[in-house]
């Protein structure tokens, strides 16, 4: 019944996905969209114009609301739209735009006897408010990263490569498994590897700085080629090895573990690590891991220094900044995670819970399969 329908009507609004989603589903894929936008909206309908282009290759036009607060204006604009387009078959979207815009739309299509649907933000199904009759349809997870927050007006620049070296998957478990055993001496290595950065040496070690713990550590990254064999500094065989040791292990080490989850959660999409996003060619962000499930945005913030100390706001900056980056970049539904080697004070796991966002601390890493298999099924 669905496939027949051929033109789209969508609502602009701040809330992209569910102008996405429905148009990359096969089975309900129509040759046309048309956008109701209001001034205030052109950028992003910018945004969902060339997504909806590239991503589907159909065609897209617009239909300007003048006034989108005023539903007698919008009544009136929206008769135009279908006697406009009379000869086509049409749906509505019912989902985005203000609520005048909503319930107009909604009215005219109703009064036109024509379908209108909504999508689910939590359950991804559409929904069909008109016909009735109509079963919920759940929708394909189609989209890309790079489509998902281009939609919400972020370009991708650039991602880490997902080809980790089974020796540096080594390391990054006996970190966790001996997780009390190395926890100074991988702070001290952080430091030195961040001193590294241009150069790949790092500044001298010093006489304080050659615990058991640390040199076992060392050890470890020689026999894998990460450091050489002085011990006076750190010379790192290459960036994508300095990388390893500043705290990007734990990046690899989250990116394999959720990319092992895909065969018992087929709802996982894309996943990516290191990923360099631009936000209106002024900001740039780098998230950790990110992956979408369920048509869903997952960003995951991975920290592998010290949040303990009474003086450090370190912890709550963390957090305010991965929970305003979540929403900015995937919209209501996204979803964030920090996952940190070291412990959070309790102030700080206060604040995460106000914030609605998930931490996954310390000793817990040593249950990270489990305790990430947990957290994105709840949000399915």
């Amino acid at each position: 019944m669905t496939n027949t329908i051929h033109t789209h009507v969508y609502l602009v609004s701040a809330q992209a996905t569910p102008n996405v989603t429905p148009a990359l589903d096969l089975s309900l894929r129509p040759k046309r969209v048309i956008l109701l936008v209001s001034k205030d909206m052109q950028a992003r309908a910018d945004w969902l114009e060339q997504v909806l282009k590239e991503a589907t290759g159909v065609d897209v036009s617009r239909w300007l609301i003048d006034h989108p607060w005023d539903i007698e204006h919008i009544q009136t604009r929206m008769m135009e739209l279908l006697e406009h387009y009379q000869n086509e078959s049409l749906a509505l979207n019912a989902t985005g735009g203000t609520k005048p815009m909503s319930i107009a739309a909604y009215e005219t299509f109703r009064a036109y006897e024509l379908p209108i649907f909504y999508v689910h933000p939590e359950k991804d199904q559409v929904v069909w408010l008109y016909p009735t009759g109509w079963p919920r349809h759940e929708l394909a997870d189609r989209i890309s990263i790079r489509h998902y927050l281009m939609a919400y007006g972020s370009q991708v620049l650039s991602k880490g490569s997902p080809n980790i070296p089974s020796g540096y998957q080594e390391i990054a478990e006996d970190l966790i498994r001996d997780i009390e055993y190395f926890s100074s001496a991988l702070g001290v290595l952080n430091y030195f590897a961040n001193t590294a950065e241009r150069t790949l040496t790092s500044k001298p070690l010093g006489q304080g700085n050659h615990s058991a713990a640390l040199l076992d550590l060392l050890d470890k990254l020689e026999a894998q080629g990460i450091i050489d064999g002085n011990r006076r500094r750190l010379t790192f065989s290459s960036e994508a090895a300095r990388f390893f040791a500043n705290g990007g292990w734990l990046e690899q080490y989250v990116l394999k573990t959720i990319n092992a989850l895909k065969r018992d959660i087929p709802e996982i999409q894309e996943t990516a690590m290191s990923l360099e996003v631009e936000r209106g060619k002024k900001v740039r962000n780098e998230l950790d891991v990110a992956f979408l499930a369920d048509n869903k945005l997952h960003v995951i913030e991975c920290k592998a220094k010290n949040f303990s100390k009474p003086d450090d706001n370190s912890g709550v900056e963390t957090l305010y900044k991965l929970d305003s980056l979540t929403d900015v970049l995937g919209g209501m539904q996204a979803r964030s995670l920090l996952i940190s080697y070291k412990p959070l004070r309790g102030a700080d796991q206060k604040r995460a819970g106000e914030l609605k966002v998930q931490v996954i601390q310390e000793k817990q890493l040593q249950q990270l399969r489990s305790l990430l298999r947990q957290w994105i099924v709840q949000g399915l």
